[in-house]
Parts: C-alpha cells; sequence; structure tokens
C-alpha cells in the first residue's frame, strides 16, 4: 500500500515501531546531502529569480497598502519556532481580530496581485532565504502556525512526527494533496508528509521539484 500510494496509513504505524525499527530516523550522509543540494539550489534561485521578485514588490505596493513582505512564526524542524517569509498576498486585516484562520483557495482577504502571486508560488520566493538561513529545505512538509500545531498534534497521532525533517517550500504533500482547510485535509496530508520524511533522498526531492514545476507552469496535478 504504502509504495503504490505515496503514503503511510496512521492506522499501520505503531509506538514500538518508532522506538525498535527505523522508524523515521534520519542518517548523518543523508541529511549532509540535502544540506548541500538545498543551498545549491537556493543560492541559484535566488540569482536567476531577482528581477521577478523585484517585479513581485513593486507590483504588492502599487496594489494595496502594506508591507511588502509578510513574516509568521512556522513551527520548524524538531518543533523549533522560525520566522517564515513570503510575498504578502493578503490585505493587512486579514485577521484583525486576532483569530487564526485557514487560508482557502478562494479565500476573499487574497488581494488581486496576491491571487496571481499564489497561483504561480511566487509568493513563496522569500523562503529561499529561511533555507539559505538553515530553518527550511527546499523539499519538505508545508511549516504549520504553532496555534494550529498544537490543535493538530492534539488530535490526530504522530502529527509531530513530520517535525522530524525541516519543513519544505514545497513538499511531497502538496503536489499529491494540495490545500489544506480542515483538521480532515490535514490528517490526509500526514499521510503523504510521513512517506516523505521515511523516503526522502536527492532523486525524490528532484522529483518533486519537477513536478512542482509542471504544477505551475501547466496546471497538471494537485495545486
Amino acid at each position: 500500500f504504502e509504495r503504490e500510494t505515496g503514503r503511510i496509513k496512521l492506522e499501520t504505524l505503531s509506538p514500538s515501531w518508532l522506538v525498535f525499527e527505523d522508524g523515521f530516523r534520519q542518517g548523518w550522509l543523508r541529511a549532509r546531502a540535502k544540506r548541500a543540494f538545498d543551498v545549491a539550489v537556493s543560492l541559484a534561485l535566488l540569482v536567476l529569480a531577482s528581477p521577478l521578485m523585484l517585479l513581485a514588490a513593486l507590483a504588492i505596493r502599487l496594489d494595496s497598502p502594506g508591507p511588502v513582505l509578510f513574516r509568521q512564526v512556522r513551527v520548524g524542524q524538531h518543533g523549533r519556532p522560525f520566522e517564515l517569509l513570503k510575498f504578502r498576498s493578503m490585505r493587512v486585516d486579514a485577521e484583525a481580530d486576532g483569530r487564526p484562520r485557514w487560508a482557502s483557495r478562494d479565500d476573499p482577504r487574497i488581494t488581486r496581485v496576491g491571487r496571481l502571486l499564489r497561483k504561480a508560488r511566487i509568493d513563496e520566493l522569500p523562503q529561499l532565504v529561511n533555507v539559505l538561513r538553515g530553518e527550511m529545505s527546499f523539499v519538505g512538509p508545508r511549516p504549520e502556525r504553532p496555534e494550529f500545531v498544537r490543535e493538530l498534534a492534539a488530535r490526530i497521532p504522530y502529527y509531530n512526527e513530520r517535525h522530524r525533517v525541516k519543513p519544505g517550500i514545497t513538499g511531497w504533500a502538496q503536489i499529491c494533496y494540495g490545500y489544506t482547510d480542515s483538521e480532515r485535509d490535514a490528517r490526509e496530508k500526514l499521510e503523504y508528509d510521513l512517506y516523505y520524511v521515511k523516503n526522502y533522498s536527492l532523486l525524490f526531492d528532484l522529483y518533486v521539484i519537477l513536478r512542482t514545476v509542471e504544477v505551475v507552469l501547466w496546471g497538471r496535478g494537485a495545486h
């Protein structure tokens, strides 16, 4: 089932497997190779995408009041918090009441320019800086907000196992499942995240990147 579907059913996991078998343990060499790959790809993309990032920043500034960059605390590897960077795609009063909310595909809080940036995933480009800082990887489970992590970890078994690796700009769950805006979606997506945590490699990362490019350019697969 695991190899056929690209996911690990939560019902098949057990605490004893995590403790006494290989589980989701990460090898030193595999982690080093992934880090070298992340730095090389991120530096190259920052250089190549810098003109596009400047245009995006200008468009955001002209479209709506507020800062160009959006900064938000997310949960990283081993549960460590970090400040995630994105191009702002929502109104500055998106959470004026202080209540955290899931973002949805047709969220009315998204600005006109923000909708275009999200469709092409340009809003994620500032996270290349997070990768260079060592807070994120190019490929990995998407980082969630601490409020959502606490809630989901209390309701979904093995949820925190996804934090064994660094979060990513794109990921296996993103191309297989798409948006998450409910607890049910988060549970389904976790099964893809755990498959990635267990099986990641440079070849797997390259495959995920190619699938992401396919989604962005031709709209094939999940969004």
